[in-house]
């Protein structure tokens, strides 16, 4: 089963991601997460905005996917802490984000990711987060 595969596997098992309705799209160890618009994620409805909290969800997930599919035989990273940096409205569409790995250790990895809609040069919210990383068991 390659590492893709497996990520599906892990991906479909999560209730916040089809509570989101996200998914991501994996070619090599390229991963790009998507956040189709939906009403639900409104967080201000007379403007239009994507809630805070859809959009910080969002990136934290699409950072364990690209840590879980980039090492491989570890478990599903587990969120240590999470900073997020919120840049501008998040319209009425749909959202896009990359991760990357910017420090590997045995147990904690630091990953950066960015969100963005429209343009990618144009971020709509950004975070640093830290995750804890275990090996899986093999019997």
């Amino acid at each position: 089963m390659s590492r893709a595969d497996d990520l599906k596997r892990v991906w479909d098992g999560l209730p916040m991601v089809h509570t989101l309705g996200m998914h991501v799209d994996v070619k090599g160890d390229d991963l790009t997460a998507v956040l189709p618009y939906q009403d639900k994620l409104l967080g201000n409805v007379a403007i239009r905005a994507l809630h805070g909290g859809a959009i910080a969800t969002f990136l934290e997930l699409a950072a364990m996917a690209q840590l879980y599919i980039a090492v491989d035989g570890i478990e599903p990273p587990r969120t240590i802490n999470v900073t997020v940096d919120y840049m501008r409205q998040g319209h009425a569409q749909d959202l896009y984000a990359r991760a990357t790995i910017t420090k590997l250790g045995r147990r904690m990895a630091s990953v950066q990711a960015e969100a963005w809609q429209a343009k990618r040069d144009k971020p709509v919210a950004a975070i640093m987060a830290h995750f804890l990383i275990r090996q899986t068991q093999s019997d």
